[in-house]
């Protein structure tokens, strides 16, 4: 079985791109913090992470630098041949879903917030 569920921080703003033949993908890199320390210091994986088709455009929209999000896919690894003619290995998450936690406005300030909620007025008829 190959499933990972993951939660952390985008390191920086999602790359959305093309394949050559028009499907749609998004990258961004999961900063995720392990669930123990050492020395009194939590240690942060910066993982990879790649969705495809409508998702990805989702994400690209919505998610931003910082913002907070769940991954839920499997681990894959793939190989490419660089330019100086070296073989190259790459990991990465290739995620299903994508739960934003936060969103672009969240982190900018401009999303809801419930503080400044009025209370309803208990004179309604109904």
């Amino acid at each position: 079985m190959n499933k990972v569920f993951l939660i952390g921080n985008l390191t920086k703003d999602p790359e959305l791109a093309s394949t050559s033949s028009g499907i749609k993908f998004c990258r961004f890199t999961l900063a995720v913090s392990r669930s123990y320390s050492k020395d009194g210091k939590r240690e942060t994986d910066f993982l990879p992470v790649v969705v495809w088709r409508a998702q990805a455009d989702n994400c690209a929209r919505y998610l931003k630098k910082g913002s907070r999000a769940a991954v839920c896919g499997s681990i894959q690894t793939r190989t490419y041949d660089a330019q100086d003619g070296s073989r190259r290995y790459v990991t990465e998450i290739a995620a299903d879903e994508v739960q934003f936690l936060t969103t672009k406005n969240d982190a900018d300030g401009d999303g809801a917030d419930f503080d400044d909620l009025k209370p309803i007025d208990d004179d309604l008829p109904f």
